[in-house]
């Protein structure tokens, strides 16, 4: 499986955020998207996960399920947690799974994996930053995809959560998935680099 990108451009309110943009990155391989504030990091992100629509160029994913989209296949974890404040912890997970759909879940192990197993019937207001974000990370797992598309995704966590998610992160790529990161920090895990240009 690959993931490419050829010739991107990408315009964002009448300003042309990058072009001639290239990348690749094969099952297994993470890629480290770095670059000043507003050089296009995650337009990129998004662009792959079809939530923006590219000016020019072409996103391939060869070797996926021919019957999916490439957005179908890619879980995108932006900057917001997107939880409900007044669902408890384990009914934000299950809200999820249902809408990305796929093989079903086991909510238990999930939460386990991001260590919320112990705040199952929390309502989703009393968590923390670092637990709201280990519950929006838990939905990579609940749901498999083969491509993750992050955004700064160690933001809020500690070290200890940042760890966890190297784990998690080794895991996926252990299974042939795909990462592209966008961030300003180590990811803590082997990623190749691909620095976009741009105005800060």
């Amino acid at each position: 499986m690959r993931l490419s990108g050829h010739g991107l451009v990408c315009v964002r309110g009448g300003r042309e955020v990058f072009a001639g943009l290239d990348f690749g990155a094969a099952a297994g391989e993470a890629l480290a998207v770095t670059g000043r504030n507003g050089s296009g990091k995650t337009s990129l992100l998004r662009l792959v996960a079809g939530l923006l629509i590219p000016a020019g160029g072409i996103i391939t994913l060869d070797g996926g399920n021919a019957e999916l989209t490439l957005p179908e296949q890619c879980h995108y974890l932006g900057h917001r947690d997107a939880l409900k404040p007044a669902l408890s912890v384990a009914e934000n997970l299950a809200f999820w799974a249902d809408f990305l759909g796929g093989e079903r879940f086991d909510a238990t192990e999930s939460l386990a994996a991001v260590g919320l197993d112990h705040a199952t019937d929390l309502p989703a207001a009393f968590l923390s930053a670092g637990q709201r974000r280990r519950l929006s990370l838990a939905r990579l797992i609940a749901v498999r995809r083969p491509v993750w598309l992050l955004d700064e995704p160690t933001t809020a966590l500690d070290m200890a959560g940042q760890d966890m998610f190297g784990g998690l992160m080794s895991d996926h790529l252990g299974r042939g998935g795909m990462i592209m990161a966008a961030t300003h920090a180590p990811l803590g895990i082997e990623a190749r680099e691909l620095r976009i240009g741009g105005m800060a």
